[in-house]
């Protein structure tokens, strides 16, 4: 089994953690031909499968991080009524958080809803955006929440990368506010060694 060493996020839940970290550490090894620079990046087990399946399409490391998340799942909350899958921000043939989400339901024996919360206007990424301020208000009205399935539910509200949290909090408070869920607890593949 995939080892993990899980991390706490913080935000509008009632629980909250990331598998792992994302990476472990980077070194600069010099500049490229265009004189940006360069490093070697050295990612922990957990990202190291996350960084293949998002940057290279490798279904294949699809089960083993979906498994390693249900055991941790099982092992920290009774299981939840239903997952809600945050939308990506990236247009990609194969969407990773909707292949890890949708394996993770199989194996908890949970209903996936990969649509309940939907991105209704475009963002610019937010890890560029440094200011909480700015963005709160680009996360303003960006999404849309279906509440038919999830209403008076107890959600595990499922990313893949925890950044920030600006958006994965958003979307809670929608879960609660809007949809009327019971309960919401957070779970990410990774989490950057930042939250900027």
């Amino acid at each position: 089994m995939l080892s993990v060493d899980p991390k706490r996020i913080l935000g509008r839940w009632r629980g909250g953690y990331a598998l792992d970290l994302h990476t472990e550490g980077s070194t600069p090894i010099g500049g490229d031909e265009y004189g940006h620079s360069q490093f070697e990046t050295r990612r922990t087990p957990v990202g190291e499968l996350l960084y293949k399946l998002k940057y290279h399409q490798d279904i294949s490391v699809v089960a083993e991080l979906a498994e390693a998340a249900a055991a941790f799942v099982a092992s920290w909350i009774d299981t939840p009524d239903a997952i809600v899958v945050v939308p990506p921000s990236h247009d990609r043939k194969i969407q990773p958080v909707f292949e890890i989400a949708r394996q993770l339901g199989k194996l908890l024996n949970v209903a996936v809803y990969d649509d309940a919360v939907i991105r209704v206007k475009e963002i610019p990424e937010l890890k560029n955006v440094f200011d909480r301020d700015e963005r709160s208000s680009l996360l303003e009205n960006a999404h849309s929440v279906d509440s038919s399935n999830i209403s008076g539910k107890r959600i595990l509200l499922f990313d893949d990368l925890y950044r920030s949290g600006a958006s994965m909090n958003a979307i809670a408070s929608m879960l609660y506010d809007e949809a009327g869920v019971s309960e919401v607890f957070a779970l990410t593949i990774t989490k950057t060694r930042s939250n900027r």
